[in-house]
């Protein structure tokens, strides 16, 4: 079947999901004089104030074709990668009535990149990306794990092959440890199905940063890069989380390690997916980590990072429906992307508790003041007129600035002016730069 790409001069645009990403993504698509009519499913507080919120969910594609076609739908955004792995293009290509419709995101078997951490691996392998040695494992055999383990040297790194929502990596110094560990995840199927291969690979020391490209499937454009903060506690301590800030650019990517980025990376990526015939028309993100002076690949997610995306969109200068509308017709190489030279940086606030066990419905105060700050809703809604916590993440407060220093500053001095029960946030961001 032949998908037309012809682009209606008024747009109606839908956005799948509810967080930060998805409440950045909105903000900068409201600004096209392109767009007529903004929906967001299921969205959060943020997202309402300036588009329709669809209360259904992203992997319910019946309900995501029945909105589409009520509301005249023109083109389909998808936020988060749990609809891209499970074929949300592909859903589109193969219904009559949806096919002519551009979907923003990866078809299924591209998005393998973030679905399987082997596939990821042996795409790297065969297209001759820098990326760390190893090997993978399942259940029947462990044993074999374990040798491999032993002839590392610590720490050791565990990653579940499948999406375990950003809790699948863990890194161990103790061999005893990592041993146990390789045996409750194929085992004991500590992150159920999501574990039943793990990947087993040999640690990286460095510093890390995420490079965006956005893709037409023949051209692509480099977008800015960030550098997001994981763990709950300062100075990168604690448990991991889906992001507790990040900042953009990022001052070590200078022009001759983003060659090497370029040359190194992005381009055998891009490559690679035509090679491999893996229909792509959508975000790369790839996570980076600098050894020495040289990039290496730790790992591709298939969507925007979150909370990368509040300080990546924000410097971009060019349309966001235009771009989009080029990636649909295959004419990125035409576009000459424009960015803000000023750094952003983003602080997000989360709930007590959080990522463990936290509570939900607390009213949040004060962020309608902020003038000179972005803020981004994540994990929030409306209830009885008023604006309640949602979620573990719960809003990113995106600064400008001539360095991320006064980004920071100027997100910083705007939380105080926020509050909410049980309100937590790294006071840190930035710290090893």
């Amino acid at each position: 079947m032949t998908k037309t790409t012809s682009t209606p001069t008024s747009m109606n645009i839908l956005i799948l999901g509810s967080g930060g990403r998805e409440h950045t993504l909105a903000w900068k698509l409201k600004q096209s004089p392109k767009l007529t009519n903004l929906f967001v499913a299921p969205g959060n507080a943020g997202t309402a104030e300036i588009a329709k919120n669809i209360p259904i969910g992203v992997n319910d594609f019946d309900a995501i074709k029945k909105s589409v076609l009520e509301e005249s739908i023109h083109m389909v955004i998808v936020g988060p990668e749990d609809p891209l792995v499970n074929g949300i293009h592909d859903f589109f290509l193969n219904d009559d009535d949806l096919a002519h419709i551009p979907v923003i995101g990866p078809q299924k078997a591209a998005a393998e990149l973030e679905g399987s951490k082997e596939f990821a691996k042996k795409f790297m392998m065969r297209h001759n990306i820098p990326t760390a040695a190893y090997e993978s494992f399942k259940a029947d055999t462990l044993q074999k794990g374990f040798a491999f383990l032993e002839s590392l040297d610590p720490p050791y790194v565990l990653k579940a092959d499948g999406l375990a929502a950003g809790k699948g990596v863990v890194i161990l110094n103790d061999l005893l440890e990592a041993k146990n560990e390789l045996e409750s995840m194929l085992v004991d199927a500590k992150f159920g199905a999501a574990s039943t291969t793990v990947v087993i690979e040999e640690f990286l020391s460095g510093i890390e940063l995420s490079v965006f490209v956005l893709t037409d499937g023949k051209g692509y454009k480099v977008l800015p890069t960030a550098k997001d903060y994981k763990r709950i506690g300062e100075g990168d301590s604690g448990l991991n989380t889906g992001g507790m800030g990040a900042i953009s650019p990022v001052p070590f990517a200078d022009t001759a390690f983003m060659d090497k980025v370029h040359q190194r990376i992005v381009k055998p990526t891009v490559e690679g997916l035509k090679k491999d015939e893996l229909p792509y028309k959508g975000f790369i993100f790839i996570g980076l980590i600098k050894v020495g002076v040289d990039p290496k690949v730790i790992e591709y997610n298939v969507r925007m990072g979150d909370p990368e995306t509040e300080v990546v969109v924000p410097r971009i200068k060019n349309d966001m429906v235009s771009l989009f509308e080029a990636v649909a017709d295959q004419s990125l190489d035409a576009v000459d992307l424009e960015i803000d030279e000023r750094t952003a940086a983003t602080v997000m606030l989360v709930s007590g508790g959080y990522p463990g066990g936290y509570e939900k419905g607390k009213t949040i105060t004060g962020f309608e003041k902020i003038d000179d700050s972005l803020v981004f809703h994540a994990g929030t809604t409306n209830k009885d007129g008023k604006t309640v916590t949602n979620g573990g993440r719960v809003m990113a407060i995106t600064s400008y600035g001539k360095n991320f220093k006064e980004a920071l500053n100027i997100s910083y001095q705007n939380i105080h002016q926020i509050g909410f029960e049980g309100m937590n946030y790294r006071n840190d961001i930035g710290f090893d730069l």
